[in-house]
């Protein structure tokens, strides 16, 4: 039942967001809740990991350092060559690149197991990336941004620690050490983050009424394209270097998908409410298109399997 209602992710969104543009009172009131909210999420996401998660780098490093590589490669790059190709307004511009500088989405691991990818590798590159993003998002921001609007570098350093890194460690040490003891508990962490995304989705709605028929189908198309073009390129790169089917998969869902939640709290916190609303298209748009790759995947194995192929 729960997993039934978290595949259902993109609907409750679009429902929440047309509720907020419409009775926008139930949710502006709700600005203060979206670094918490988000907190929530990162500490469910811990609550699905355990130490060895983290050994798990140990025995692959290359092929973890490959795929971190990747994701902070493809994604600030192709997001500032999208927000300029397409001649952004500064505001839209930044959100753009925030979401391009933001670590994986916590969905991708759900999205890798649909489409028959490496479900351990995506949790791992998940985890990684989460702590890389500590550093790197700061940086990748600082460098693609500062000539356009400014960047509080050390700012941003310590909200990623306070909203990402803190609440992960704590749902990590938590699920090792009372796993067992808390299985009935920890299922209703998936649905809760959903729940919590869909809110913050609402909230940035709400307070970005007036800003939304301003946003032309211009920045829903280059939104789209970061999207697309970081599943192209994450699964063709490793494809180039001889990685199997599954591991190709893994790092394009990776790569593909964003925290956008984060690149939508550091917008609030750092910019403006118009900078949150990519990160807010982003979130809806990429669980479409992820679960719509991830059956794609799936049904394509499974004619093979039939055809005999595999």
């Amino acid at each position: 039942m729960i997993e039934k209602l978290t595949r259902l992710f993109p609907v409750w969104a679009i429902v929440f967001s047309m509720l907020a543009y419409f009775y926008t009172w139930i949710f502006t009131g709700l600005e203060s809740a979206i670094v918490p909210l988000l907190s929530v999420v990162m500490f469910g996401m811990g609550m699905t990991l355990t130490w060895d998660n983290f050994r798990s780098v140990l025995k692959s490093p290359q092929l973890i350092a490959f795929g971190v590589l990747l994701q902070y490669l493809i994604m600030p790059v192709t997001a500032f060559i999208i927000a300029g190709l397409f001649n952004l307004p500064a505001g839209l511009f930044a959100g753009v690149v925030l979401v391009g500088c933001s670590p994986g989405g916590t969905a991708s691991n759900v999205m890798c197991y649909l489409g028959n990818a490496d479900v351990a590798l995506s949790i791992t590159l998940t985890a990684t990336n989460t702590f890389a993003a500590v550093i790197a998002t700061p940086v990748f921001s600082y460098l693609f941004l500062h000539k356009i609007v400014s960047v509080p570098f050390w700012g941003m350093m310590l909200s990623i620690l306070q909203i990402v890194l803190l609440p992960v460690l704590a749902g990590t040490a938590i699920n090792s050490l009372f796993g067992k003891k808390i299985e009935k508990v920890r299922q209703l962490f998936p649905l809760l983050s959903m729940l919590a995304i869909v809110i913050i989705i609402a909230v940035i709605v709400a307070l970005n009424k007036a800003n939304i028929l301003k946003v032309d189908l211009v920045t829903v198309i280059s939104v789209i394209a970061v999207n697309t073009l970081g599943y192209a390129l994450g699964y063709l790169i490793p494809k180039i270097f001889k990685y199997d089917k599954r591991v190709c998969r893994t790092i394009g869902i990776e790569v593909g998908m964003q925290n956008s939640g984060l690149s939508v709290a550091l917008a609030i916190k750092y910019f403006s409410f118009i900078a949150a609303l990519p990160g807010a298209i982003f979130s809806v748009w990429q669980n479409v298109s992820a679960s719509l790759l991830a059956g794609w995947w799936r049904l394509t194995d499974r004619k093979k399997q039939e055809a005999g192929h595999l």
